[in-house]
């Protein structure tokens, strides 16, 4: 069956960096668009990165970019979120999802357009 794992979680102070593993396993992970999702207690889950099937495309809201940086090991069926300069608004649930499309940039923000979550990690920015 389908396992998206998420990892690499925790406290850090502001200014910081973390860096999140999601090791995928029970489909082929080398051909799915991959994006990082964050969520807090009372609001909606917000996508924040995406790649596309090989990593040679990704895309960011602006809220994290030019600080957090996604990529992937398809080798591994592993992908990544570097996370640098945290800061407080970091504070959340992080999770990754995966989806099949031609098109990995086509709405891909959208969180119903997902095949597959993972159950998330927490990251608490002090």
């Amino acid at each position: 069956h389908v396992q998206l794992v998420e990892s690499g979680g925790g406290s850090v102070q502001t200014g910081g960096s973390l860096r999140l593993s999601c090791a995928g396993s029970g489909y082929s992970f080398a051909t799915y668009c991959m994006a990082w999702f964050r969520q807090t207690p009372g609001k909606e889950r917000e996508a924040i990165a995406f790649t596309t099937s090989g990593g040679g495309v990704t895309g960011y809201v602006d809220s994290v970019k030019g600080r957090f940086e996604i990529s992937r090991d398809n080798r591994k069926s592993t992908l990544y979120l570097q996370m640098n300069n945290l800061q407080v608004d970091d504070t959340a649930t992080y999770s990754c999802a995966a989806r099949w499309r031609v098109v990995c940039g086509d709405e891909w923000t959208s969180t119903e357009d997902y095949d597959y979550y993972g159950q998330g990690t927490q990251v608490t920015v002090s």
